[in-house]
């Protein structure tokens, strides 16, 4: 976001996507699966392989995974690209460079398993390159060899790229592990859906299955449709992105349940849950995988909150899309996501739960983002805990948050548990 918009859309309305697991889709899954022929059961399992459990992202020793989120970097063309919104004391000498040591600081600091940076990476506007400003906007995390991943802003492709150039170009750079689209989704909207898995403790029980589960989308950039003012959304074709892979990540993550994908008309894959798991038991919710979602663009749902029902300071607007997509419910009704994370208005930096989800701000970042003199700019730190068991460590037992002031100690403050299993 380039400027704290003044702009405010009304007449909001929501678009909803069917769940491909409800009752008539398993039907038509369970009487395919009678009629269908071995030679196609196989060939489906062909071209849709059970996804492989990263080896890239683990929890460490200590039973913790830690994230740090970089919001809004607005990187332009380093140390001749001015700060905006500082102290006069800041203003001389103060660049983007300010926004890289900011950045060397953080890594320093919480010695992160991951970092994840949500958009508006570079202000493609006064980039003179944009595949020169995207490698120096991540070079503090390449520097430091640390995973990253990355999703795109509204302001990312308004350079000599396009957006998805830009994608292209990142998913090409040292250390990431951002995608550019699912290779098993042929129609998606946007450019940057992808998900990751994290394994537990190497040794213990749960090595070799995710215990905590990752999602990025592409939110968009701007509206496309002329009715329809304002930003971007995330579309139909991701929200079915989004359900199968939670449903198959959960699915995986029970025990008690099993998963193949079969084939339907037009070629169309979709999911099947076997008849025998209905003979067992229902497995609790608490048995699958936390999930933590991030993307770019807030969703309406970030402005049903006041002072008293979140952590942090709300000092501008929810620029949102001006239409709700129904993404939210999706996520409620999938059952595993605990948290949003997102960017965009760098004024606002709060948490608040909303329908069992935390839909959380990260706080401007970047130095030639717009923000407030006087107002720090910030980080979000996000850790992944486990259960201490008698073989070791166990699944997820809490997720919990804070933010780092870039002041000179970066101050931590408001320090919130977002999700515990208890």
């Amino acid at each position: 976001m380039a400027q704290a918009s003044s702009v405010v859309y009304n007449n909001k309305r929501k678009l909803w996507v069917p769940l491909p697991l409800h009752g008539f889709v398993v039907a038509v899954a369970v009487l395919l699966l009678c009629f269908a022929p071995i030679n196609v059961l196989a060939a489906a399992r062909q071209q849709s392989p059970p996804l492989q459990l990263s080896q890239k992202l683990r929890f460490g020793r200590t039973g913790e995974f830690k994230i740090l989120q970089v919001a809004d970097m607005h990187y332009a063309d380093g140390k001749t690209t001015p700060c905006l919104n500082v102290l006069p004391s800041q203003v001389h000498g103060c660049s983007d460079l300010n926004t890289s040591a900011f950045i060397q600081r953080m890594i320093q600091a919480e010695k992160p398993n991951l970092i994840v940076f949500t958009g508006d990476n570079i202000f493609g506007f006064e980039a003179k390159d944009s595949a020169k400003s995207l490698n120096a906007a991540f070079a503090p995390a390449i520097a430091a060899g640390i995973p990253w991943a990355a999703v795109l802003g509204n302001h990312d492709q308004q350079g000599t790229l396009s957006r998805e150039g830009v994608m292209k170009h990142i998913v090409g750079l040292k250390h990431t592990l951002s995608q550019f689209n699912p290779s098993e989704a042929h129609i998606i909207d946007g450019f940057g859906n992808y998900n990751l898995e994290v394994g537990g403790v190497e040794g213990s029980g749960f090595a070799n299955k995710s215990v905590l589960n990752l999602y990025f989308l592409d939110s968009g950039d701007y509206s496309t449709v002329p009715s329809i003012p304002g930003y971007g959304w995330i579309k139909p074709s991701q929200q079915l992105w989004f359900q199968r892979t939670s449903a198959k990540l959960q699915v995986r993550t029970s025990s008690e349940l099993s998963m193949d994908a079969i084939f339907g008309p037009n070629n169309k894959p979709f999911l099947f849950v076997s008849q025998s798991a209905y003979m067992r038991p229902p497995m609790a919710k608490k048995s699958f995988a936390p999930g933590l979602v991030y993307f770019h663009i807030p969703l309406p749902e970030f402005a049903s909150f006041e002072a008293s029902n979140f952590t942090g300071v709300r000092q501008e607007g929810i620029s949102s899309a001006s239409i709700n997509s129904g993404f939210f419910t999706t996520m409620v009704e999938a059952g595993d996501v605990k948290a949003v994370f997102t960017g965009h208005d760098h004024l606002n930096d709060f948490c608040g739960q909303m329908t069992g989800i935390q839909l959380c701000y990260a706080g401007g970042f970047g130095y030639h983002a717009y923000g407030k003199a006087g107002w720090s700019r910030r980080a979000r730190v996000v850790v992944a805990s486990l259960e201490k068991t008698d073989g070791g460590w166990g699944a997820v037992k809490s997720i919990k948050t804070w933010k780092r002031l870039d002041d000179g100690h970066l101050t931590a403050i408001d320090e919130q548990v977002l999700w515990s299993k208890n």
